[in-house]
C-alpha cells in the first residue's frame, strides 16, 4: 500500500509540472472603481391631514400630518407648501370645499403653536434643512379657525396640497 502511494504522488508531481509550463509567465493590470453621487432629495410620503368631527366652528380645530423627505448628506434643501386648489386660496386661508359648494377655511403651520404659516415662498415661508443621507421627517400643523359653520357634510372636494422640494 505505501508503494502505491508513492506511485500516485509521483504521478501527481509529473502531472502538475506537465499542467504548468516551466517558466510560465503572468500579467496584470489595474482598474478604479468609481460611482458620482449627485444631490438629490425624494419626498418618501406625505400623510393626509384629517380634521377631527366637528359642528359649530366656535373654537379652533386642530390636526397634525406629516412630510418624510430624503435628501443626499450636505444638500442643503427647501420643503414648500402651495396654497392648494380650492379657487380663492391662499397660503394663509387655504379653503376645503364641500356641499353646496360652501368652503371652510383652514391654515398649515411649521409649528406646534400655528404661529408660522407654511408656504412655498423660498426663505420666507418654507421649512429649511440640510440632507443627512437618511429619511427625515416634519410633521404639517393644520387649523381651522373659529368661523361661521356651513352646511354639515365632507369638506374635502377641490383641496390637495402639493409637497415641493427644492435642492
Amino acid at each position: 500500500m505505501r508503494k502505491s502511494l508513492l506511485a500516485c504522488a509521483g504521478l501527481l508531481a509529473i502531472s502538475s509540472m506537465l499542467a504548468t509550463p516551466a517558466g510560465s509567465q503572468t500579467a496584470t493590470n489595474q482598474f478604479n472603481v468609481q460611482i458620482t453621487i449627485s444631490e438629490e432629495c425624494l419626498i418618501n410620503s406625505a400623510s393626509d391631514l384629517v380634521f377631527p368631527s366637528t359642528g359649530v366652528i366656535d373654537a379652533n380645530v386642530d390636526a397634525a400630518s406629516a412630510i418624510a423627505v430624503q435628501c443626499t448628506d450636505g444638500t442643503a434643501y427647501d420643503i414648500g407648501l402651495n396654497e392648494g386648489i380650492g379657487t380663492g386660496a391662499t397660503v394663509d386661508e387655504r379653503l376645503m370645499s364641500g356641499p353646496n359648494s360652501e368652503t371652510v377655511t383652514y391654515s398649515l403651520y411649521t409649528d406646534a403653536a400655528r404661529s408660522d404659516v407654511w408656504g412655498d415662498t423660498i426663505a420666507t415661508d418654507t421649512v429649511s434643512a440640510t440632507g443627512t443621507g437618511d429619511e427625515q421627517t416634519y410633521d404639517v400643523f393644520g387649523r381651522v379657525p373659529p368661523q361661521t359653520a356651513p352646511t354639515p357634510g365632507i369638506y374635502n372636494d377641490n383641496d390637495t396640497i402639493t409637497v415641493t422640494v427644492t435642492y
